[in-house]
């Protein structure tokens, strides 16, 4: 598994740059779509289930409903990711995003429970399953999309920016949500606002079909074809056979990836309103501001990758995450004025995740990149990802700080791979 790259630099050409603008846009509008739904996980938990059960039975319904798209995942990855090796990574590219833009857009348009009865968490699951199988199969076909499109040398910072554009997505929907939030009541919320960033979201999938439509064929699947040097079996099944050490480090990573974004950026503004008692706007608007700083710092991993390494930014990524995370949760409830500078540094140094792109896309040899890295990201995101807000809301039952503990021990396992990998590079090397 290669961990480091060439030592000369090369800059990024115009066509590299308009190839990443474009695939990051298209990314952060189809993240928003998946992401929409857990600023408004309250509101959709009291809609569609019955009333009169605990306020923490609701939310885990809800979560149970928000880790669906998780666990749906992996099929759409592995499906368009067989068809991404096989067939073109762009044509895969522009489906994911059309099947979010339907199922976001379905969202908003459902009847409620008091409506439809028991129907409308079933409608509410289904159309959910449809955005994690478009997920399954963006992320992990944009980071080898834009890592064939640009230098060796600039791998790192393609990813990073990348991921910018994805987690930019999360930022749109968390100023979307405070925007709701603070133009409509909580009862025009609860009526019909609730809509708005759903209906949003399915016209802003369908913009993003339109876009991708400008992008090219990656030159290294054009080269794999030409040299008729395509998978010819199976590509998940050549994976699984001979690259079980890269799967396995880029699961661990994953789980690294999911933990940073699922709690301390998907769920920390409903923790802050329901255990801190902090008002929904100013959690929303830290949350805002994390994310911002969250962006910035995929793009600041991004080109550190390039200059030294995934061993070190891995290393200090995670430990800079741990105590970042530890100040946030352990001041605020005692110095609520803390909560705007703890999270944007909280959010700074989450940027970090963006070395796991970096590091899966040298796994795997180009002729099974897409399904290599769709098969890691994906299970793990559906084990990990799907099942850690279950898991956090459980826990915090017996342990008030179950949030922060759960991200410090992934942390101290992200430190503990950063030795690990010059082993695994050399070990890796030979297989591929």
């Amino acid at each position: 598994m290669s961990t480091t790259m060439d030592p000369a630099p090369a800059r990024l050409s115009a066509a590299d740059m308009r190839t990443l603008g474009l695939s990051a846009l298209g990314g952060a509008l189809e993240f928003y779509d998946f992401i929409i739904f857990v600023y408004f996980v309250v509101v959709l938990g009291n809609l569609f289930f019955p009333s009169g059960i605990p306020d923490w039975l609701v939310q885990l319904q809800a979560f149970g409903i928000f880790a669906a798209g998780y666990l749906a995942r992996p099929l759409g990855g592995i499906v368009m990711a067989h068809f991404g090796d096989r067939l073109g990574r762009k044509r895969m590219f522009t489906l994911s995003i059309f099947l979010m833009a339907i199922s976001t857009f379905g969202i908003a348009c459902l009847p409620t429970f008091a409506t439809l009865g028991y129907a409308a968490p079933i409608l509410l699951l289904a159309m959910r399953v449809l955005q994690g199988a478009a997920i399954g199969g963006e992320v992990p076909g944009a980071w080898v999309f834009v890592s064939e499109h640009v230098a060796r040398q600039r791998v790192g910072l393609a990813c990073g920016i990348l991921t910018a554009g994805l987690t930019s997505g999360i930022l749109l929907g968390a100023l979307v949500a405070t925007a709701i939030n603070r133009s409509f009541s909580a009862q025009e919320i609860h009526d019909y606002a609730w809509r708005i960033p759903f209906a949003l979201g399915g016209l802003f999938g369908f913009c993003a079909v339109y876009l991708r439509s400008w992008l090219a064929e990656t030159p290294v699947f054009q080269q794999l074809k030409a040299r008729r040097e395509l998978s010819a079996g199976l590509p998940l099944a050549v994976v699984l056979r001979h690259h079980l050490r890269a799967v396995s480090v880029s699961i661990l990573l994953t789980w690294l990836l999911s933990a940073s974004i699922v709690v301390v950026i998907l769920m920390t503004p409903t923790l802050l309103q329901t255990r801190y008692a902090i008002p929904a706007p100013t959690a929303l608007t830290a949350n805002a501001v994390a994310t911002f700083f969250l962006t910035a710092g995929c793009v600041l991993t991004g080109a550190l990758c390039d200059a030294l390494g995934a061993r070190r930014v891995l290393g200090f990524g995670a430990l800079a995450l741990g105590v970042a995370v530890a100040a946030l949760f352990y001041a605020v409830p005692a110095r609520p004025d803390l909560l705007l500078p703890l999270y944007a540094l909280a959010g700074l140094t989450v940027g970090s995740i963006s070395v796991v792109p970096f590091i899966m896309v040298h796994a795997f040899p180009p002729a099974v990149a897409f399904s290599g890295v769709s098969f890691s990201y994906n299970v793990s995101y559906a084990v990990f990802g799907g099942l850690t807000p279950l898991a956090v809301t459980l826990a915090l039952q017996v342990d008030p700080m179950a949030h922060a503990h759960y991200v410090l021990a992934l942390c101290a396992m992200g430190i503990a791979l950063a030795l690990l990998l010059p082993r695994l590079r050399r070990a890796d090397t030979g297989g591929h």
